[in-house]
């Protein structure tokens, strides 16, 4: 079985379609996944999906790249994660691509999520985008490594994702791994260590060859298994149960919530 550890099913791209979706994920041998949030807001969508469907987990968390919506609290987050199909806390983290000027605000709701993940024991999912030097400092200064978590649609550079692995985090890796110009991103993904790899689609983002520039969907995430294996010269089955454990072993050592359903 594989697992796509990173999705956002309540998005319109996914609206009325979600028994096609999960039925292509049983075809492709993709047993679960787990829908990301990335505000409030839309928190009850992404809940109710993990509700309704047994093979779906949710997180609670807000996207560093929304400025627009109201800051939240560590108390609220944990209050919010106190669910048992809410297995993280995330997506998290800094964004200097995307918006530019003071961004104390997203270095300030990073640190909330850290706080609520420490406190009620679940870990983190954490996006960084131009921004890692300031994403490790965070991480090390509230504690991160107390929780773990993963490092989610990895395309930083080998040190980063070593210092990450020292702190105690997974690293995933998209869609991105099978693109032509991700010859150095195919160089870390051969280095770090298998029983630290997880593997996503960032769904609706992110499809891989040969599906880019389509939607894509959890299914694909075998695309990225596949380039994973070639990529490591190991077999197909090796890389689908080892990332499938690291899912398995993340989430069930802070939530006690995941089984083999």
């Amino acid at each position: 079985m594989l697992v796509d550890s990173h999705c956002h099913l309540d998005f319109e791209d996914f609206r009325g379609q979600i028994p096609e979706v999960l039925a292509e994920m049983e075809r492709e041998g993709v047993s679960h996944a787990l829908c990301v949030s990335v505000t409030l807001e839309a928190f009850p969508a992404v809940r109710a999906l993990a509700e309704a469907h047994k093979n779906l987990f949710a997180s609670v968390g807000v996207h560093p790249d929304y400025p627009e919506v109201a800051e939240v609290a560590p108390d609220e987050l944990v209050r919010l994660a106190d669910h048992p199909r809410i297995v993280a806390i995330g997506e998290t983290g800094l964004d200097y691509y995307r918006l530019k000027g003071d961004l104390a605000w997203q270095r300030e709701r990073f640190r909330a999520h850290i706080r609520a993940a420490r406190e009620c024991a679940k870990p983190l999912i954490i996006h960084t985008r131009s921004a890692a030097d300031d994403t490790l400092r965070i991480m090390r200064e509230e504690g991160a490594g107390e929780v773990g978590g993963v490092m989610h649609c990895f395309t930083e550079s080998r040190e980063v994702a070593n210092a990450a692995v020292d702190l105690g985090f997974y690293i995933s890796f998209s869609g991105i791994l099978t693109f032509k110009n991700a010859a150095e991103l195919r160089d870390i993904a051969r280095e770090v260590p298998l029983d630290r790899i997880l593997i996503e689609t960032d769904a609706p983002y992110l499809a891989p060859s040969p599906h880019r520039g389509k939607r894509n969907q959890p299914a694909y995430v075998r695309f990225v298994a596949e380039e994973l294996a070639r990529i490591r010269g190991t077999s197909f089955e090796v890389v689908e149960e080892s990332t499938s454990s690291n899912f398995f072993n993340l989430f069930q050592t802070n939530t006690n919530t995941i089984g083999n359903e």
